[in-house]
C-alpha cells in the first residue's frame, strides 16, 4: 500500500503532475491524502500505522510526497510538514520518495532536499535517487529523453513509474558484518570532526571491517567536467581521466563496502572543497555502478552553526544524485569551536554510541 501526501496543490494548476501521478500508481494499492492537516491527523491518530494492516503482507508505510512547486517557491504545507517531521518520529521502517514539480526552473531540488532531509529526521529511509523532479517546461529531462528515444513528457511519465515500483518493491538487505568506509580531509591532532568519528567507531570496532581514507590537500584533483561519453567510457573500467588517488583508493573502497561515512567539518556552510571534488569524481563511477544497497552516512561538525546545511548539500550529492540509501537519521550534527573542544560537549559521546548501534542494526 503506497500513501500518497499531495502538498501545494491550491497554489496552481497540477493538471500535468495529476496525469504522471496517475499512470505511476496504475495497478497499485494505494491512498491519497490531501492536504497537511490530514496527514498530521492521521499520524496523530495512529491512522497511518493502520494502513499497514489492510495489506497483507505490507511490512512497512511506504510513503510518496507528491509535490506542486509554484514559481515562486513558497509552500506552506510543505514547511508545515517539516516542521512536524523536526519534532516528531515516524512509524519504524517508513520508506519515502518525492515526485515533485515545478512552475518555473527554480526551487524543485531546494524543495526536495528539505522534504528529504526532515523526514529522514523523523525516521524516514530514502532509498538510491528517491527524486523525481520536473520544472516548468521540462528542460531537465532533455539528456534522459535522448539517452531513451523519447519526447521530455514521456521521459518525465516513465521515471515516475519506474519511481513507484521501485517505492513499493523496496527492501533493506540485511547485512552480517558492515564493512565501513570513512573519508576525511582532516587534520588528526585538532579536528573535531575527526575525534567524533573516533567516538563512534569505538562502537563499532570488533563488531565491523572498518577503513579509512583522507582526501587532504594536494591528494585530490575535481572534476572537470569531460562529456557524458568520455567519463562513462572511464568509469566503464572503474576510472577517471584525472586519475590519482580517488581512482586508485576511492573507487575500490567504495565498491568494496557497505556503509560510506563522511566526516565533514563545515567550511563557510559548505562541505570542504576536497570531500565536494570527491562528490564530482563519483560520478564517472556511477554511471556503471550500483550504489543503492550501499548506505550514506555523515558526521558533520559546526563551529558555530549550519550543520543541516551541509546535510542537505550531502542528501542532494550522495542519495539524490549518486543514488545512495539513505537509512534514518543518516547525519550526527554537532558543534565544536576551538581545537579538541568536541570532547567536552554534553551528550556527544552517548550519540555517537547510539548512532553506531543504528549503522550495526
Amino acid at each position: 500500500m503506497i500513501t500518497v501526501v499531495r502538498l501545494g496543490y491550491n497554489r496552481g494548476n497540477c493538471e500535468r503532475l495529476d496525469r504522471v501521478l496517475a499512470a505511476a500508481l496504475a495497478g497499485k494499492e494505494y491512498t491519497i491524502i490531501d492536504n497537511i492537516g490530514e496527514f498530521l491527523i492521521a499520524i496523530n491518530d495512529q491512522g497511518l500505522k493502520d494502513i499497514l494492516t489492510m495489506t497483507p503482507g505490507a511490512k512497512s508505510l511506504r510513503l510518496l510526497f507528491a509535490v506542486h512547486v509554484p514559481a515562486n517557491g513558497f509552500v506552506p504545507e510543505w514547511q508545515e510538514l517539516m516542521a512536524w517531521f523536526m519534532e516528531h518520529d515516524l512509524p519504524k521502517g517508513t520508506v519515502g520518495a518525492v515526485l515533485l514539480e515545478g512552475e518555473g526552473p527554480l526551487f524543485t531540488k531546494g524543495v526536495a532536499r528539505k522534504l528529504v532531509f526532515a523526514a529522514n529526521r523523523a525516521g524516514c529511509t530514502f532509498f538510491g535517487k528517491p527524486l523525481v523532479e520536473a520544472t516548468g517546461d521540462l528542460y531537465n529531462f532533455n539528456t534522459l529523453a535522448k539517452i531513451r528515444g523519447l519526447d521530455n513528457y514521456s521521459a518525465y511519465e516513465e521515471s515516475a513509474v519506474n519511481l513507484v515500483d521501485r517505492l513499493e518493491s523496496f527492501m533493506e538487505r540485511k547485512i552480517e558484518k558492515p564493512k565501513i568506509l570513512a573519508i576525511h580531509a582532516s587534520n588528526r591532532r585538532t579536528s573535531n570532526s575527526l575525534m567524533l568519528w573516533n567516538m563512534l567507531k569505538v562502537g563499532l570496532v570488533g563488531r565491523a571491517d572498518i577503513e579509512e581514507i583522507s582526501i587532504r590537500d594536494g591528494e585530490i584533483v575535481d572534476c572537470r567536467g569531460c562529456g557524458f561519453d568520455t567519463c562513462k567510457h572511464y568509469g566503464e573500467n572503474g576510472e577517471c581521466s584525472y586519475g590519482g588517488l580517488v581512482v586508485e583508493k576511492v573507487y575500490p573502497a567504495i565498491m568494496e563496502c557497505t556503509h560510506l561515512v563522511l566526516v565533514c567539518p563545515n567550511y563557510n556552510d559548505s562541505v570542504g572543497a576536497n570531500m565536494s571534488a570527491m562528490f564530482n569524481r563519483l560520478t564517472a563511477l556511477f554511471y556503471n555502478s550500483d550504489f543503492s544497497d550501499k548506505r550514506i552516512y555523515s558526521l558533520i561538525v559546526s563551529g558555530y552553526s549550519g550543520s543541516e546545511l551541509l546535510a542537505e548539500q550531502i542528501v542532494g550529492a550522495m542519495n539524490l544524485n549518486k543514488g545512495f540509501m539513505l537509512p534514518p537519521r543518516f547525519a550526527m550534527m554537532e558543534t565544536a569551536n576551538d581545537p579538541r573542544s568536541i570532547m567536552d560537549r554534553a551528550g556527544v559521546p552517548e550519540r555517537a554510541e547510539e548512532m553506531a548501534k543504528a549503522m550495526l542494526e
